[in-house]
């Protein structure tokens, strides 16, 4: 990639992942010479980054004129920020396109682990990503290879870390940020408190995870991973207002559509600590619908491998659906999904993928793969300072790329606006 001048670039950072990435990677960026801004929006933001940002106190309907006159007065030429639903990052974005602002939006890895997610305008739903499998098949003609890389190194304990001490000062922040209300939706402290729950559970859970293996061995079945229902991809990306409602669309077309003999494996998501019972309820539903036989539970399991043991694999729309396609397996996607394109998921009607799963086209799908990997990816993680260093420096060179849009529009809006680049902070 060619890259642009650091020198004329005034980059503004909003919230990002708990932790330090946002912080080291603008660090990197300003010994590179570019402008560096930096907004907290929270406690938990300012703990994150402490010195050398400003303080956003005022209430969210204030927030929009406020920024627009932030990023005129400094003459900023890019935006990023973790995530593009959250309600700061909302108006945000589309205040930014209007100045001619380039916006890079982080969030997790469409493809896991080993990568992040960093696209320009959008992420997932908001993607501008090519989904026609015709230009998809001849984007290949000038797109590298996929590179063959060691695994990142990932640490759970460091996430959950860095994750406990921004929300931590979030909530002790309030007193300095009375207005915030985090994009979380529940208590922190509740939150807090059902992960201590989850923890103490994880002996029962591989019991009974090892119980459920064994049963679907050598059966047919169908495999539904489950999301969260906080996470934006239910929220903003697809029909249901929350996973239940998602869930109970997938178990009354399974009952009537099902093959005989079948099985609707349903694995929990390893991060759900909503209070509530998904065993219960999957059973209770099921049983109601005449299927309680046929409906099992999972909290645990390898997902890679109950993929490729799947007939087929339902998801709303998560990034778990490329492990299946990975494999082979046949994919459906109920909401919109950055991989749902023709000939690579199945685009008929659920009730017909039970019977008839349409598999995914291998060329197709490696083509989709080396795009996503050259225009939507960035190696590395925040699980590890071996990841993240990994991570800092991949992202510097894409966020110093030579934009791929078209160049006249941000161009003839700066020039419109009169601004001229602000000296580094």
């Amino acid at each position: 990639m060619q890259s642009g001048p650091p020198a004329n670039r005034q980059f503004l950072f909003l919230q990002g992942p708990p932790g330090p990435f946002f912080r080291l990677l603008g660090a990197e960026l300003g010994q590179l010479g570019a402008g560096i801004h930096r907004i907290n929006l929270s406690g938990g933001d300012r703990f994150d980054w402490p010195h050398g940002s400003v303080d956003y106190r005022g209430r969210l309907k204030h927030w929009p004129l406020w920024l627009d006159a932030y990023l005129r007065d400094r003459g900023i030429t890019d935006l990023v920020l973790f995530g593009d639903c959250r309600p700061v990052h909302l108006p945000a974005v589309r205040l930014a396109q209007l100045r001619g602002v380039q916006v890079h939006v982080f969030e997790e890895g469409y493809i896991r682990p080993d990568w992040m997610t960093l696209e320009r305008d959008g992420v997932n739903g908001n993607s501008r990503l090519e989904r026609d499998p015709e230009l998809i098949m001849a984007s290949t003609q000038w797109l590298p290879p996929i590179p063959k890389l060691p695994p990142i190194t990932a640490d759970f304990r460091r996430r959950a870390r860095d994750s406990y001490w921004h929300y931590h000062h979030v909530v002790t922040g309030k007193k300095r940020f009375p207005l915030y209300k985090t994009h979380r939706e529940g208590s922190i402290f509740v939150e807090g408190l059902s992960w201590l729950w989850r923890f103490s559970r994880a002996p029962k859970r591989a019991v009974q995870a090892e119980r459920v293996l064994q049963e679907i061995k050598g059966r047919h079945y169908f495999l539904l991973p489950l999301q969260l229902t906080k996470d934006y991809q239910i929220r903003f990306h697809s029909p249901f207002a929350t996973m239940a409602a998602a869930v109970d669309y997938v178990l009354e077309s399974f009952a009537r559509h099902g093959p005989a003999g079948s099985l609707l494996l349903i694995k929990e998501h390893p991060f759900d600590i909503s209070v509530g019972d998904w065993r219960r309820y999957l059973l209770r539903r099921a049983k109601r619908l005449g299927i309680g036989g046929r409906v099992l539970h999972i909290d645990g399991g390898d997902l890679q491998t109950l993929s490729h043991k799947a007939a087929g694999v339902v998801c709303v729309n998560s990034t778990s659906g490329t492990l299946a396609l990975e494999c082979g397996t046949p994919v459906i996607v109920l909401g919109n999904a950055i991989y749902d394109v023709p000939g690579i998921t199945h685009q008929g009607e659920l009730d017909g993928f039970w019977a008839a799963p349409t598999r995914p086209d291998k060329p197709l799908y490696q083509a989709f793969k080396r795009m996503l990997h050259a225009r939507s990816l960035v190696r590395g993680g925040l699980a590890s300072e071996s990841a993240l260093r990994t991570l800092i420096g991949n992202s510097v060179d894409r966020l110093l790329a030579e934009d791929q849009g078209p160049p006249s529009v941000r161009q003839k809006r700066r020039q419109d606006a009169g601004t001229k680049p602000a000296s580094p902070r």
